[in-house]
């Protein structure tokens, strides 16, 4: 699991449910990072933390070697270099407009006259780059800078993490979230595609154990996030 002697985890502040910046330390926090620390701890080994800006940049980590676990949202097209464990925590995604948009229904969303703004090779990108057959999508480089770009341009709808777009805009005014969500995403822990089998095993059993014990809910807890469940 790894191979250098230290646990190398690629975690993603780009999605602050999961994990983000400490104000005061400056340091990575959150239920990635503390399943990070269990499980090098399970291992017996050190950690190396690995901070990046967005769901792209964790998936090349570990795709391409250069860290050893992750923590993703499940998709096929990730699961081409990944090997996800299964889910332990699900998130929903979200459709934010302005005040004044006429769109009220999620349904309403896909029309060939409506621009829909994603993080490049978020969950959401993925996804809807295979449900949309009308809308187009803009990509902007991190989930975090959905919104503002959004708010700054003359966009139809922003997709994201259903927290985030409504802690942005609380923030931003004349935004709205549309009812309901557009998916749920199913977050995981991961490792490279080429892992061994063994590898794979106790990665699944360390998540198992981390949900059934609390842990996973009590990780949530601490950082005060609301709007994840645990997964079955």
């Amino acid at each position: 699991m790894a191979p250098t002697g230290t646990l190398r985890a690629v975690i993603n502040l780009g999605n602050p449910i999961l994990a983000r910046k400490d104000a005061a330390s400056a340091e990575p926090v959150g239920v990635s990072v503390d399943l990070a620390r269990a499980l090098a701890d399970s291992l017996k080994l050190p950690l190396q933390l690995m901070p990046v800006d967005s769901a792209a940049r964790s998936v090349q980590a570990v795709t391409q070697g250069q860290a050893d676990i992750g923590f993703f949202a499940i998709d096929p097209v990730r699961g081409q270099g990944i090997a996800f464990t299964p889910a332990y925590v699900l998130i929903e995604g979200s459709y934010l407009v302005r005040k004044d948009s006429p769109l009220t229904d999620n349904r309403q969303v896909d029309q060939a006259s409506h621009r829909v703004v994603v993080g490049q090779g978020s969950a959401y990108d993925l996804h809807l780059t295979r449900a949309l057959q009308h809308a187009q999508l803009v990509r902007v480089p991190t989930s975090p800078q959905v919104v503002p770009f959004f708010a700054a341009g003359t966009d139809d709808v922003a997709a994201g993490v259903k927290q985030q777009l409504a802690s942005d805009a609380e923030k931003i005014p004349g935004l709205r979230l549309l009812p309901g969500r557009f998916m749920v995403i199913e977050q995981a822990m991961g490792q490279g595609a080429g892992a061994s089998a063994a590898a794979r095993e106790y990665l699944a059993q360390f998540v198992s154990r981390m949900k059934s014990n609390g842990f996973v809910q009590q990780s949530l807890q601490r950082h005060r996030i609301d709007g994840a469940s645990i997964a079955p």
